[in-house]
C-alpha cells in the first residue's frame, strides 16, 4: 500500500476537518494552536503539503526556503495575499485556495456590520451591560435607516453579490464598481459607476468587499473619504489595508462620516489602538467566515484541492 502524502496543517482546523485530514494523510497537526512563524520552515522539514491559513505570511524567502519535498501548499481562506503565488510557481508548488464555501458567511457578517454601525449597537448594548439606561426617550442613541438609501459596493465579486442581496432586501439602492461591469442578470438592477469616485459620491453607505492588490491598498483615504456625502457609513469585511486608518479615525472623530463597522483591519491583531477609543466604530474580530457550516466547507474545500493534486487531477481552486 502506497505511503501516505506527509501533511503540515499549521493551525488548529474544526474537528471534521482534521479527522479527515488523519484518515487520508500522514497529518502533522498544531494542537495548540500556536502561530509557527518562522519556524514554519522547520516544521515542514520532510512535508509533501501545506494546508496554512492567513496567519502564516509565505513570502518569496519563506518560499525559497521551504524543503524541497513540498509540492502543494492549500490555503485555509478565499484571500492569498499571504503568499507569494508567483514565487511558488517559480518553484514548481501549486497554490489553492477556498472561495464559494464562504461566501454567505461573509456577507452576512457585512450585513451585521452596516446594521450595527447604523444603528449604533455598541453604544446601545454597552449603555444596557452597564446600567446606564434609565428611560426610554425620544432622542435616545438615534441612529441611521437603511431602507431608501444607497448602498455603494465597491467589488461586486461573489461576496459582494451576497451583500447586494441581502441590502436589497432592506430596501437600499445598490451601486457598485466593478473592473468589469456585471451582465444584468448578475446585476440584478444594481447601478454600475465606472468611475469610484463617482460611486462614493452617492453612497450613503460604503462596503468594502475587493482584494488587497498594489492598486486598492488604502484605496479608502482622506481624498476618497472627503468625496462621500457627510455622515456616510463605511464597513470592510475584505481586507484592513484597504483603508488608511488614520484618514478614517479623522473622519469619524469629525462627523464626517456617521458611523464605521470593521471586521478587519491592517496588522490584525494589532490594530490601530485608537479605534478602541471611539464610539461610533462596531469592531469585529475578524468573524467573516467564522460559522460551523462556512469553517468545515473551507477545510474540506481545502482538503479536496489536496486529494486532486495527489491523484493528478485538475485542482479548480489553483490560483
Amino acid at each position: 500500500m502506497p505511503a501516505k502524502p506527509a501533511l503540515l496543517i499549521t493551525r488548529r482546523l474544526p474537528q471534521a476537518v482534521e479527522a479527515r485530514a488523519r484518515r487520508d494523510y500522514a497529518a502533522r497537526h498544531n494542537p495548540a494552536d500556536t502561530l509557527l512563524g518562522a519556524g514554519l520552515v522547520e516544521a515542514a522539514a520532510g512535508t509533501d503539503a501545506l494546508l496554512v491559513t492567513p496567519s502564516e505570511r509565505l513570502d518569496q524567502a519563506a518560499i525559497a526556503a521551504l524543503p524541497a519535498s513540498v509540492r502543494i501548499i492549500a490555503t485555509f481562506s478565499v484571500g492569498h495575499d499571504h503568499i507569494d503565488v508567483a514565487a511558488a510557481r517559480a518553484r514548481g508548488i501549486a497554490v489553492t485556495n477556498t472561495p464559494d464555501v464562504l461566501t454567505d458567511a461573509t456577507a452576512e457578517v457585512a450585513m451585521l456590520l452596516l446594521l450595527a454601525a447604523a444603528r449604533r449597537a455598541h453604544e446601545g448594548e454597552a449603555m444596557v451591560r452597564e446600567g446606564r439606561w434609565k428611560s426610554w426617550a425620544t432622542d435616545l442613541l438615534l441612529g441611521r435607516q437603511l431602507s431608501g438609501r444607497r448602498l455603494g459596493i465597491l467589488g461586486m465579486g461573489r461576496i459582494g453579490r451576497g451583500m447586494a442581496r441581502r441590502a436589497a432586501a432592506f430596501g437600499m439602492e445598490i451601486h457598485y464598481h466593478n473592473r468589469q461591469r456585471l451582465g444584468a442578470a448578475a446585476e440584478a438592477g444594481a447601478i454600475f459607476h465606472a468611475d469610484p469616485m463617482a460611486l462614493l459620491a452617492v453612497s450613503s453607505f460604503f462596503s468594502l468587499h475587493c482584494p488587497s492588490t498594489q492598486e486598492t491598498r488604502h484605496f479608502l483615504d482622506a481624498r476618497r473619504i472627503a468625496a462621500l456625502p457627510d455622515g456616510a457609513v463605511v464597513v470592510n469585511t475584505a481586507r484592513g489595508d484597504l483603508i488608511e486608518d488614520a484618514a478614517l479615525i479623522a473622519a469619524l472623530r469629525s462627523g464626517k462620516l456617521f458611523a464605521a463597522g470593521l471586521d478587519v483591519f491592517a496588522g490584525e491583531p494589532a490594530l490601530e489602538p485608537e479605534y478602541r477609543q471611539i464610539e461610533n466604530v462596531f469592531l469585529l474580530p475578524h468573524l467573516g467566515s467564522a460559522t460551523v457550516e462556512a469553517r468545515d466547507a473551507m477545510g474540506f474545500s481545502a482538503l479536496d484541492s489536496l486529494d486532486a493534486f495527489f491523484a493528478g487531477a485538475t485542482l479548480a481552486n489553483a490560483l
